[in-house]
């Protein structure tokens, strides 16, 4: 009888065993995943090693998945809703903590392998006051050409110039203060350009911008780029920021 009741105990221990290993497994996930882009922006670890590091917060998070079905079996055929309640905690949280990582895996398996963004393809905005800082870049300074332009018009066909019936002094006025609202590093600013930096939240990649605006009559036109320092694909993020920024300009002089 003691032998029967130390090995039904012994049972009844795997399910919870197994349910805290699956909650250290997601707390392992989270702290690879959240850390790896930090760690890269203070300079702790290499670009490599950090994305090694996200990795390794996917496998992580992996782990903790396929135990908590293998606790969910367990339960349903044990009976314990406890550990069952736990495993479906940790499966919730892993496929919220897996969602942004795969948006980003879906957002590059549709973008081409560009990094330079422009609304001006045949003209590009120059960049002046950060020429040192492209040209010290991995990306360089230089708009990379026909086959940049010809992959953003297929991929990023709304990212075109703006219009607006305003003068260039007040059209200039409403770009630095949209500018500043976005928190982008002012470079220089002169009548008719303003460069800028945006530095990337999670990893910090810094992604140079200037706007350059040109009188045409009673309007002005309003043409931007925006250009990674570093990858060879920005994942859409430019494209993005573009059009993001021209549809808030627009608001703003409406």
């Amino acid at each position: 009888m003691a032998d029967r009741l130390n090995q039904s105990r012994h049972k009844s221990r795997w399910p919870i065993a197994l349910a805290w290993l699956s909650v250290l497994a997601l707390v392992a996930a989270v702290l690879l995943m959240a850390g790896a882009g930090p760690a890269y922006r203070w300079q702790w670890v290499g670009l490599g090693e950090a994305f090694n590091l996200l990795r390794n917060g996917v496998y992580a998070a992996t782990a903790a998945v396929a135990l908590s079905v293998l606790v969910l079996l367990i339960s349903a055929f044990t009976r314990r809703a406890g550990t069952a309640l736990v495993a479906i905690l940790v499966i919730s949280a892993t496929a919220a903590l897996l969602y942004m990582p795969w948006q980003q895996w879906e957002r590059a398996q549709q973008a081409p392998v560009i990094h330079d963004i422009t609304t001006d393809t045949q003209n590009p905005p120059a960049f002046v006051a950060l020429r040192e800082a492209r040209e010290a870049a991995p990306n360089g300074l230089d708009y990379p050409g026909e086959a940049t332009a010809e992959q953003q018009q297929a991929a990023y066909p709304n990212v075109q110039p703006l219009l607006v019936n305003a003068t260039p002094a007040t059209v200039l006025a409403a770009v630095q203060a949209e500018v500043e609202a976005a928190g982008w590093a002012i470079a220089d600013i002169t009548p008719n350009r303003l460069e800028a930096t945006a530095v990337t939240r999670w990893f910090g990649f810094e992604d140079d911008v200037v706007i350059r605006l040109t009188e045409q009559g009673e309007s002005t036109q309003v043409d931007m780029r925006s250009a990674s320092r570093l990858g060879a694909s920005d994942v859409g993020t430019n494209a993005l920021r573009i059009e993001t920024f021209l549809n808030a300009l627009r608001d703003r002089l409406e």
